[in-house]
């Protein structure tokens, strides 16, 4: 790409023109250049664009005529997102551009979010929205680094308001392209979840271990937005294998919290081919918002306020039953080894004996439920230890160490190669005895 940034700017220009290009200029005014998409369907513009909504439309197989007869505005942007989504492919594929902007409310924010999707990691990604925020826009549908601003008191037209808004965002993406330093997997890279170290610490361990194995590590914050960028990053087959120890936001699915990271998390890695180590570690807890109500279904007396966002409530024998049934569900679905590894002393620092949480037989139960959901096919062991204890991070090492050695995974590459290799991955179904 050219030593001048480029930055893709998507909207309606048949209603929002002035906005769209005021934003346009003062990313100009930043020293870069944009190409213009027009998204419109039904208006016009006087606006020069570089990609007309015509040929928006034509990238999804449709014209814009068809596109207006297409039943509603629902459908009529669905058809539009597509050939967004086509065409942004198309020109990122090519060198054209370095980053990408969008503005607009809930209709133009549906289909930018499309965009951003389609975008890999690295590329700047920024939405001015109505509804940034907002608990409309489902997790499921966030790029893993993508940027949204709110776009405040500029529904209709410009003012001094939405002009700091706009002003902002252009510096912010132009900035953006400018200092980004795309990820260059020179080493194959390993998918860790976790939570913070005062409640799992495995990471403390492992993460060197697998360094100084020739590998680099990204460990992701089970919070909801971490497991997403897990499973995007998964569904791109980034990693060459995954130690998916910390898949609490299957539980806050299962159980209707909206700290969790939709409906696929625990499926791409082995949808892609991806082995998998596996634990439960805090599939004991349901995170939830900590200034909302606590819902019926849980039981006060176990809810605990981590801070004024979150708190956690401890779940009961039967309802941990529930997140095992569905811990199978995704798990036998893999297309790779996975190896699940059940710490019988406790999957989380609060729950060993003497503290707060613990609960022996509850976890037994959830345990054995796992064990009796999984098909032969996934491999199982069950370790006197809890998750923080050094054995757990000790037996972790050891199968991952097999697998490299078995041609499962690939092999590290030393920090000091700079030789950049794109890690294959070999299905083995063998089974793995258990210990």
């Amino acid at each position: 790409m050219s030593h001048q940034k480029t930055i893709l700017v998507i909207g309606t220009f048949d209603t929002k023109a002035d906005e769209l290009n005021y934003l346009s200029e003062r990313i100009n005014s930043q020293g870069a250049s944009v190409i213009t998409m027009d998204i419109s369907v039904l208006g016009d513009t006087a606006t020069a664009v570089q990609i007309s909504k015509q040929q928006v439309a034509q990238a999804a197989g449709v014209s814009i005529e068809q596109v207006i007869a297409s039943g509603d505005e629902n459908s009529a942007m669905q058809l539009m997102a597509k050939g967004a989504v086509a065409l942004t492919e198309q020109l990122f594929a090519a060198g054209k551009f370095d980053g990408m902007i969008s503005m607009g409310g809930t209709m133009g924010t549906d289909l930018a979010l499309d965009v951003a999707l389609a975008l890999p990691m690295g590329v700047p990604k920024f939405i001015l929205s109505t509804v940034a925020f907002s608990p409309l826009i489902g997790a499921d549908r966030l790029a893993a680094d993508i940027q949204m601003m709110l776009w405040a008191g500029g529904l209709y037209g410009l003012n001094s308001l939405c002009k700091s808004s706009l002003s902002q965002a252009a510096g912010a993406v132009v900035g953006a392209c400018k200092a980004v330093e795309p990820p260059q997997q020179q080493r194959p890279l390993i998918g860790m979840t976790s939570l913070g170290k005062s409640c799992l610490k495995y990471m403390l361990s492992l993460k060197p271990a697998l360094e100084a194995r020739g590998y680099e590590v990204a460990v992701f914050h089970a919070t909801g937005m971490g497991g997403r960028a897990f499973e995007s990053l998964a569904a791109q087959k980034a990693f060459v294998a995954v130690f998916d120890f910390a898949p609490q936001e299957l539980a806050n699915w299962v159980h209707g919290s909206p700290i969790n990271a939709g409906a696929s998390r625990m499926l791409n890695a082995g949808a892609n081919a991806i082995p998998q180590l596996w634990a439960p570690g805090c599939m004991d807890l349901v995170d939830l918002p900590e200034w909302q109500p606590l819902p019926e279904k849980f039981q006060a007396d176990n809810y605990h306020a981590h801070n004024r966002l979150l708190g956690s409530v401890m779940l009961t024998a039967e309802q941990r039953r529930v997140t095992a049934r569905q811990i199978g569900k995704c798990l036998n679905q893999a297309l790779a080894p996975v190896h699940v590894i059940l710490p019988v002393k406790g999957i989380e620092e609060w729950d060993r004996e003497g503290a707060q949480l613990h609960a022996p037989e509850a976890l037994q139960v959830f345990l054995s439920e796992i064990k009796e959901q999984l098909q032969p096919h996934i491999a199982v062991t069950e370790l006197n230890a809890h998750i923080n204890d050094s054995a757990f991070s000790d037996l972790a090492l050891r199968l991952f160490d097999q697998w490299v050695a078995d041609g499962v995974v690939a092999k590290g590459i030393p920090v000091a190669e700079s030789v950049q290799t794109k890690p294959t991955v070999a299905v083995d179904r063998r089974r793995v005895l258990k210990a």
